[in-house]
């Protein structure tokens, strides 16, 4: 038997009152800047990419500087980032498509935004609902991760979770609602402990109320003092210091961890580049 859905009108006043403050976590000044904080944000937190972007935009202000950036020069200033090779590549070939097609300018559409080198769908829908308003539901790890606790959204890929909720929330809301949904992933709806305890929304999810299993961690989750885990957890973990088993043993005799939700390589639709669990 399939469980009623929150009802959006329900959920997202609980998130406005929760999240006045959402918005954007990458620093930018425009949408050239957004662009490429995005692209550098796959695999990568947000707060990384922000201690990174200020000597890069020093650097390389423009569209016009970035194309004829050297390569090994900008490896070296995004290399905390991570897949640092791809992305000075696919940031070169940015450089250069925005000056051979667009005047240097970011476009403000989907497919135009789309057919530059390292941007997919969610870096697109970023740049359009952030530098241009145009509605837009960019599914990231987090909004991944919530939607599908709350029962929102069954899909198993970030496209068709995206596709769910733009058929639940009306179209006026989708900016908001996508900074709000990332908020409340990194601040409550934690991937390995999240806090359903403190949760605003725990009463219209179902996997907080143990409803149906968790289909990040693939078990129930139950709110214990100690704070909330995985159903089973609790009585493997003393079991295991009762008598550490071989593959415990192999950790120091802690307890393997869940299995991490899917990675950006299979999440995340932009070629080359894709966001991950953080």
């Amino acid at each position: 038997m399939s469980l009623p859905k929150p009802k959006p009108g329900d959920l997202q006043a609980r998130l406005r009152e929760a999240y006045p403050d959402a918005r954007c976590a990458l620093d930018h000044g425009d949408p050239f800047q957004l662009v490429v904080a995005t692209i550098l944000s796959a695999q990568c937190t947000d707060a990384r990419v922000n201690l990174t972007t200020p000597a890069l935009f020093a650097r390389f202000p423009d569209a016009a500087s970035l194309a004829a950036a050297s390569l090994e020069e900008l490896e070296g200033l995004i290399k905390s980032t991570g897949f640092y090779h791809n992305k000075a590549r696919n940031l070169i070939g940015l450089g250069q498509a925005l000056m051979a097609r667009h005047g240097g300018q970011v476009p403000a559409d989907l497919a135009t935004l789309t057919a530059l080198p390292g941007v997919g769908q969610k870096t697109a829908n970023v740049v359009l609902s952030n530098a241009f308003g145009v509605p837009a539901l960019p599914v990231d790890t987090h909004i991944f991760r919530v939607a599908r606790r709350l029962g929102l959204s069954k899909a198993t890929t970030p496209e068709k979770v995206e596709a769910d909720l733009c058929r639940h929330f009306p179209r006026e809301d989708w900016i908001e609602l996508h900074h709000q949904l990332i908020f409340h992933g990194r601040r409550v709806c934690d991937a390995r402990r999240p806090d359903c305890g403190g949760c605003t929304l725990l009463d219209l999810c179902p996997t907080g109320l143990g409803k149906v299993k968790d289909p990040h961690s693939g078990v129930k989750l139950v709110i214990a003092p100690e704070g909330l885990r995985p159903s089973g957890v609790r009585e493997k973990q003393r079991t295991q210091r009762a008598s550490p088993s071989a593959s415990s043993s192999s950790l120091g005799g802690r307890e393997r961890p869940p299995s991490p939700a899917p990675t950006e390589s299979t999440t995340h639709p932009d070629a080359s580049s894709a966001w991950s669990p953080r």
